[in-house]
């Protein structure tokens, strides 16, 4: 996600961190580096200059706490400022007792049909009555795509087969599902776009017949600075309550859109990662900050996991965290990647991790590899899951034999063991605990 950006922002937390003294002038080609970082990904100059600005200000003239040594205070001055930027937590806390309808609006392109199916896979996961109202009679094939997806989640859709008029379908799907006991109705519209008059206006009269509870900005995360045009237009027509932001799976421009869309003053509420209908994040401005300066997300690992109902506990994973990796821990992480998503994003939920440069390709090839690796470990003993260093080149044969694989193989998986624990531990230092500490992202 973002990686030219979190490169670029690790890179000069790096610098600073590695640098002999901390003084004004090395304050200062740090801030610079932090605008190089920012301005390519195309987030708003203005917004670079004042956040960049308080940046230097704070850390020319605020005294570190007791006990943070001065470099780790100025990596929290920029945390802070960036979590500043893109505005607080956005909740959808909605009542269970009554019909809550969601209108989803944007332009066409920004995946607003597919963030549906993924918001309403979000939302029966907590336990809503979900029914989605396909009001895009606009785009051919809209409604057959709405229905494959939300098929595949068993969520009913309502359409009106060669009705042409929106604002009809959507009242009649509000008031079909009202009457089937919903309690979270979401109109997914036509994609407009923010200079076509006439379409706006359409979605005004969807708004005014549905009357939402809350209304959802779908903004493609590649389009940059210009998320902010679109937003304003939008926000125009129908108030809107909360930001979606899509496909920051590697966006370029989107440092540009997320800063662009928290400027309008709406909060951002999601974020989609993926193309999986589970790729999709409740967005915390912290965590998302602690993961593009490389200091990873270990309470969003530990919420997923437990939304899927891993095996592991909180004390299991803070143990990983401490570099006490036994076979077990490394098998539970392997049987993670297929229920959380991909390896790379695991990874970059784990601090310490970020920070290690790791090709995509050796991700790849490590993926392909991870069913035969899971099939080696459970052909080893209680006893040598829980220490794998007592396998000789005896037990290695063993082990092949048994998974039917060569004995390379199984060295190649104690090989991968020994530096996930290796960068497991390089991750506890005393002085990055204490950063973490003072952020509140570690207890």
């Amino acid at each position: 996600m973002l990686d030219k950006l979190k490169e670029g922002l690790q890179n000069a937390v790096n610098r600073l961190v590695g640098a002999p003294t901390v003084d004004e002038k090395e304050i200062k080609e740090f801030v610079k580096d932090i605008q190089r970082s920012l301005l390519p990904s195309d987030v708003n100059l203005k917004i670079v200059i004042e956040v960049c600005d308080r940046i230097q200000k704070r850390a020319l003239e605020e005294k570190p706490p007791p006990g943070l040594p001065r470099k780790d205070h100025i990596v929290k001055i920029l945390y802070e400022e960036f979590a500043r930027i893109l505005g607080e937590e956005g909740k959808l806390d909605l009542p269970t007792n009554r019909p809550n309808v969601i209108l989803l609006i944007g332009i066409q392109g920004s995946g607003k049909t597919t963030t549906v199916g993924k918001l309403s896979r979000l939302l029966v996961k907590k336990g809503y009555r979900v029914g989605v109202v396909a009001a895009d009679t606009f785009r051919p094939g809209a409604i057959t795509q709405l229905k494959t997806l939300c098929s595949s989640i068993n969520v009913p859709v309502f359409s009106i087969d060669g009705e042409e008029n929106s604002v009809k379908v959507a009242k009649a799907g509000v008031e079909s599902f009202k009457a089937q006991n919903s309690n979270i109705i979401i109109v997914d519209t036509a994609g407009r776009h923010k200079e076509e008059k006439g379409l706006l206006d359409e979605m005004k009269q969807i708004s005014k017949a549905v009357t939402p509870d809350m209304s959802f900005l779908v903004i493609d995360g590649t389009i940059g600075q210009a998320a902010l045009a679109q937003a304003s237009a939008f926000h125009s027509a129908v108030p809107v309550g909360g930001i979606i932001i899509t496909k920051l799976d590697g966006a370029a421009k989107g440092g540009g859109a997320l800063a662009a869309a928290a400027a309008t003053g709406a909060r951002i509420y999601f974020i989609g990662t993926g193309e999986r209908i589970d790729d999709l994040e409740i967005f915390s401005p912290t965590r998302f900050v602690g993961r593009l300066l490389g200091m990873g997300d270990l309470q969003g690992l530990l919420d997923r996991a437990k939304e899927l109902e891993q095996v592991a506990d909180e004390k299991q994973i803070k143990r990983m965290m401490s570099g006490k990796l036994t076979m077990n821990d490394f098998m539970l992480q392997i049987e993670s990647v297929n229920k959380m998503g991909s390896l790379r994003k695991i990874l970059e939920s784990l601090p310490g991790f970020s920070q290690m440069n790791v090709d995509s390709k050796n991700i790849e090839e490590t993926e392909i590899k991870l069913p035969y690796w899971r099939a080696m470990i459970q052909a080893m003993t209680p006893d040598e899951r829980e220490e794998p260093d007592v396998l000789n080149s005896q037990r290695i044969k063993r082990i092949a034999r048994g998974t039917g694989v060569a004995d390379r193989d199984v060295k190649e998986l104690l090989n991968r063991y020994k530096q996930a624990k290796s960068m497991m531990k390089a991750s506890k230092g005393r002085e990055f605990r204490q950063m973490m500490r003072q952020m509140g992202a570690q207890k």
